[in-house]
């Protein structure tokens, strides 16, 4: 999947579909609602904390990106509720996504 490529060399883009533009998460070729196909869209996205946890030094996020899904991402400094970050690292180690705010 091309989403996979990207994300690999450390490019984070949001699956839209060419059809009804709707987001598309988890990532996938084809649109759950329509079945047109997926583009990658491109851009500086920002995201919400909706909540936190916090492991020895780390802290772990919930994010909402786009006003649209969320994922898990760490965070090196304490992070507050509500506030506005973007993804500041990602990739993929041993097949999974992995995702940096900041």
């Amino acid at each position: 999947m091309i989403f996979e490529e990207e994300i690999s060399k450390g490019n984070f883009s949001i699956p839209e579909c060419t059809i009804c533009k709707k987001i598309v998460w988890p990532p996938i070729e084809f649109c759950d609602t329509c079945m047109g196909k997926t583009s990658l869209k491109k851009g500086d996205f920002q995201g919400k904390i909706i909540e936190f946890s916090k492991q020895n030094e780390d802290y772990f996020c919930i994010v909402e990106i786009e006003d649209s899904f969320r994922i898990m991402a760490k965070m090196s400094k304490e992070p507050e509720i509500d506030q506005i970050v973007k993804i500041s690292k990602c990739g993929m180690n041993e097949g999974n996504y992995f995702f940096e705010v900041s």
